[in-house]
């Protein structure tokens, strides 16, 4: 079973909440959303495994079972080309769940009119593969979000 953590501190508000219907709808997959503190930080590896994409606004991380958790910094901030994102790792690397992979300000990306709100996505899960995802309430940066069976 894999544990998944939040990349970031923040208050949940599951993929319901996000501002776009491909995650809203989980079309990618499924899993849930944190609205993240305002403010400069380091969003982190949700799981133990390899980075299999790295983009400044998003990551996938692959854990030894073959899961891929995908984080996705804020919505439609591809269009910001990297601005405003600094990269801790890179794509290949191996990482450990609660290492810092990405440093970003989710206040700069609202202030830019863009959502911050972060998607943790289960690539390839079932509907049934999730348990104990996280719908509401605050979490802090580290915190499990879902396990993944």
């Amino acid at each position: 079973m894999t544990r998944v953590l939040s990349p970031v501190s923040g208050r949940v508000v599951g993929l319901a909440g996000v501002p776009d219907p491909v995650f809203a709808q989980a079309m990618v997959g499924p899993g849930t959303a944190v609205d993240p503190e305002r403010g400069p930080s380091q969003a982190i590896a949700p799981v133990t495994g390899k980075i299999v994409k790295l983009h400044p606004h998003a990551y996938v991380v692959v854990d030894e079972e073959g899961h891929g958790v995908l984080v996705h910094l804020g919505i439609d901030t591809v269009k910001l080309k990297g601005e405003g994102f600094d990269l801790l790792v890179g794509e290949g690397d191996q990482v450990v769940a609660g290492q810092p992979v990405v440093g970003w300000n989710p206040a700069v990306i609202e202030a830019g009119g863009r959502s911050p709100v972060c998607a943790v996505v289960a690539l390839d899960a079932g509907a049934d593969a999730l348990s104990d995802v996280a719908e509401s309430g605050e979490v802090t940066k580290g915190a499990e979000l879902f396990t993944w069976s």
